[in-house]
């Protein structure tokens, strides 16, 4: 048996989950309150017997891997470990290899952890570091912070770090992949990224260092620098702080958004422990995805002049479209977060965070100002473009209501309003209302294939990969014959990783149903009747295309079609 298996055995998912919430026995499951999400009503279910949890209310769900992964934020290695040590399960001896043989990553992890004991050394322990000292506390950055957030400082040189690698015997090829060097003009020749610059570092969720920020202390430009693009570090799907502000974010049920390092240490520093940042860069959807795993709502704090309020502006359509509530907290006089704290006071931002307009009436008025709304062709284009941003929104109930909000905020008919969203949004619902479930047979036969290895095995030698064409969970069970012609097991997981959030809801759904015990003829008779919904909709558009012909149409068309159709009405009624 593999060690992921016998882990997966022998952790108790009862016990792991109450670890978490407080959970009580219904039938032959056990229900509490969602540990991811606040909720009156309990939602969360745990079946030890299938191993699985699954919340009603927000839709996370999987085996108890993704509980400790989703929970600690760990890697999957890191949950085996922390579930294997709990069980006393010993993990085979990792084998000594040479950094050599490393993989590309891991090595980087090494460069980046050697270079931040690098700038911490250089902030403590030299005369730069001492006026790099003196800035933060000119800031209102006490030693304190810049130790819990780990900051420190390149030295104002051409290559120290680069000499400092040297003498470790590190390849200055590899420090060029992890983003740390330059190369020069001749060959062979590398040059530091960071000189003279504050560093902040930049960590993942786990608590790897992935990445550096660096402030200018000697007015070089960019005032602010960050790493490139590595195998370890996306900035645009990294966001500064998290590591050390999820839980705060957790229980707020909210994460306030600002663009840069100083921003997040300074509200953070004055109580606001909720609140990231987005590495100075444009909000990114995989960013707001980040953030959703987290609280279910944003307050978006970026600058308070142009260049912020515009990128609040385009930050907010994000959030619509990732389904968060929305608030954006625009500070006056053009000032930053920080700048704001500093001159007016923790009080006064909790007073503007607290009367934060929602992003819908943000957009309204930042569409608005300076605009001839008296001038029907201008509120045209200020309507069609604030309609636009509304039809993005995912969820109908929503998106009537921002509706609604509009219409009386720009004081426009709302039947009037409706009616120029609904031609944009026709098609789009219909596609959704489409894909809203998937079919009976289709959820049993995903319970069966995912539960029952030895009836999934009998089941996968008799399918064909068009047999799964057109359903909600065709990348499921593709991914699951894919496994299964390479002579693998399909581990949850790994799916969800590959499936993405939405599908991976709906499979944990589907599996967190309790059914009958599986039969491989039960499984058969699922899959037959997916194959006769998936002829019996390639014979209504062969019906469609015929009806269609006009009485000029090519004949040989015409015959074509008609024996296709006989063709699939005999299969069908073979199949039932």
């Amino acid at each position: 048996m593999e060690i992921v298996d016998q882990v997966r055995q022998a952790a108790n998912i009862v016990e792991i989950a109450s670890q978490y919430t407080t959970l009580r026995a219904r039938g032959r499951k056990h229900v509490g309150l969602c540990p991811f999400h606040s909720e009156k009503t309990p939602s969360f279910t745990v079946d030890a017997e299938k191993n699985l949890f699954h919340c009603f209310g927000c839709g996370v769900g999987g085996d108890v891997f993704t509980l400790v992964m989703e929970k600690e934020n760990m890697s999957f290695p890191e949950a085996l470990k922390t579930l294997a040590d709990r069980y006393h399960i010993p993990l085979p001896e990792q084998r000594r290899i040479s950094p050599q043989a490393l993989k590309l990553e891991e090595q980087i992890h090494k460069i980046n952890d050697a270079a931040l004991a690098y700038f911490r050394k250089t902030l403590a322990q030299t005369g730069e570091g001492k006026k790099a000292q003196e800035y933060l506390k000119k800031r209102g950055i006490p030693e304190s912070t810049a130790e819990e957030f780990k900051l420190g400082y390149a030295l104002n040189t051409w290559d120290a770090l680069t000499a400092f690698f040297k003498a470790k015997g590190t390849a200055p090829s590899l420090l060029e992949k992890a983003g740390l060097v330059v190369p020069g003009r001749k060959g062979g020749e590398y040059y530091d990224r960071f000189r003279g610059r504050l560093i902040f570092p930049i960590f993942g969720l786990t608590g790897k260092v992935v990445g550096f920020g660096g402030r200018s202390l000697f007015n070089q430009e960019p005032k602010y620098l960050n790493s490139p693009e590595t195998p370890v570090y996306a900035k645009g799907q990294m966001l500064y702080g998290l590591n050390f502000s999820k839980e705060a974010v957790r229980n707020a049920g909210e994460a306030i958004l600002v663009e840069g390092y100083t921003d997040f240490l300074s509200l953070y520093r004055a109580g606001f422990k909720n609140c990231v940042a987005s590495l100075g860069t444009a909000l990114t959807p995989q960013q707001v995805a980040l953030v959703q795993r987290f609280a279910p709502k944003i307050a978006v704090n970026y600058d308070g002049d142009a260049a912020g309020r515009t990128a609040a502006f385009r930050a907010v359509p994000i959030c619509f479209e990732k389904g968060l509530e929305t608030r954006v907290l625009a500070l006056p006089d053009n000032l930053d977060p920080d700048g704001f704290l500093e001159k007016r006071g923790r009080e006064a931002y909790q007073e503007l965070l607290d009367a934060a307009p929602s992003g819908l009436a943000f957009i309204i008025d930042a569409s608005t100002a300076g605009k001839r709304m008296t001038v029907p062709e201008v509120k045209t284009r200020v309507l069609r473009s604030i309609l636009e941003i509304i039809e993005a929104v995912p969820d109908a109930i929503i998106r009537s209501e921002y509706l609604t909000q509009a219409a009386q905020r720009l004081r426009v008919d709302e039947a009037l309003l409706r009616g120029l969203s609904a031609g944009g949004r026709k098609g789009a619902d219909g596609a959704a209302a489409a894909d809203a479930d998937v079919l009976p047979a289709e959820k049993r036969l995903l319970q069966i294939v995912l539960e029952d290895p030895e009836i999934r095995r009998a089941v996968l030698a008799e399918v064909r990969e068009d047999d799964f064409k057109g359903l909600k969970s065709e990348p499921v069970f593709r991914i699951i014959l894919g496994s299964f012609k390479k002579g693998k097991d399909v581990i949850f997981h790994e799916l969800q990783k590959e499936i993405g959030p939405s599908l991976a809801g709906t499979v944990s759904r589907a599996l967190a149903d309790k059914g009958e015990r599986p039969s491989a003829e039960e499984a058969y008779d699922c899959l037959c009747a997916l194959q006769v919904s998936r002829k019996e909709s390639e014979l209504k558009r062969i019906q469609a295309e015929i009806g269609a012909l006009g009485k000029d149409e090519d004949l040989g068309k015409l015959e074509t079609l008609l024996r296709r159709k006989q063709a699939l009405t005999r299969q069908i009624v073979d199949l039932r």
